[in-house]
Formats: C-alpha cells, structure tokens, sequence
C-alpha cells in the first residue's frame, strides 16, 4: 500500500464525506474569494479564516468530493525514501539513483536518506516542465514532418 495513504493524518473520505464535500464544495466555491471566509462553530464561536487557508478549504473539499485521500504535507517537512519515492511515483531504486546523481538533493539522518518535500515538490515541477517542452517539441517535428497527428 502506498505509504502517504499509512499515514495517520491521512484521511481517506467515507461515501457520506464524499457527498457533504461535493455539497460543501459547491457553496465554497459560490462565495466571493474576496470577501474573509467565516466558520460559525457549533458552540456559536465564528471563526475568519485567511484566505490562503479558504483556498486550500476549497481544493481539499474538491478533492474529497471526487473521493480522493487527502495528506496535507508541510513545505518543510522531511520524507523517507519510500514516502518521496511515491510521491514522485517512481520505485524507491530509481528514487535512490536520483539522490545519489545529485539530481535531487538529500541529507541523511544516522544510515536513512532524507528528502526535504520542497525540494522534492520542486524537482516534480521542473520534470513537468521538462517533459512539456519535449512533448510539444515532438508535437512540432511531428506537424513539420506531415505525419497527420
């Protein structure tokens, strides 16, 4: 099993959470984004919530509509070979390879390799990025070439 989804704050939505994010969702996304985001609790406490935090509301509640398991992962958050390994959904072999090419900056902790998730969110970025130019370089030759795609 992927080792993200053996995390505990991991949270994998039942069918009921699925519906109540769809219908949460759906009402999130009609506000204004301008206007401050405020929770009322139960205990007639209102909360406002930072914008930034109101987006990211937004984007875990589409994703658990959609059924999705959700992790939110700190910025400055330290991942096992494994855990950076799926994350890039690579094996952990090729993960290794990649650190020790420096093509991916790691640190170790005793004997264990370390991957600082900016980093890793970084190299992901720049891979994408690379891999669109060359699709679209191969698109290119492909239209001058006449081969009908």
């Amino acid at each position: 099993m992927n080792a993200l989804l053996e995390k505990p704050d991991t949270v994998v939505p039942s069918e009921e959470d699925t519906k109540l994010a769809a219908e949460s969702s759906r009402i999130l996304a009609s506000t204004q984004p301008e206007r401050d985001l405020r929770v009322q609790l139960d205990d007639g406490q209102v909360l406002t919530l930072p914008k930034a935090a109101a987006r990211l509301l937004s984007h875990l509640l589409t994703e658990m509509a959609h059924g999705n398991a959700v992790t939110l992962i700190p910025i400055h958050a330290e991942m096992t070979t494994q855990e950076a390994a799926d994350y890039l959904n690579v094996s952990r072999p090729h993960l290794v390879k990649l650190l020790e090419s420096n093509a991916l900056a790691y640190h170790k902790v005793g004997s264990h390799r370390r991957v600082r998730f900016a980093d890793l969110k970084a190299y992901k970025e720049q891979n994408a990025t690379e891999r669109a130019k060359a699709l679209d370089e191969l698109a290119a030759q492909a239209q001058d070439l006449g081969m009908g795609y």
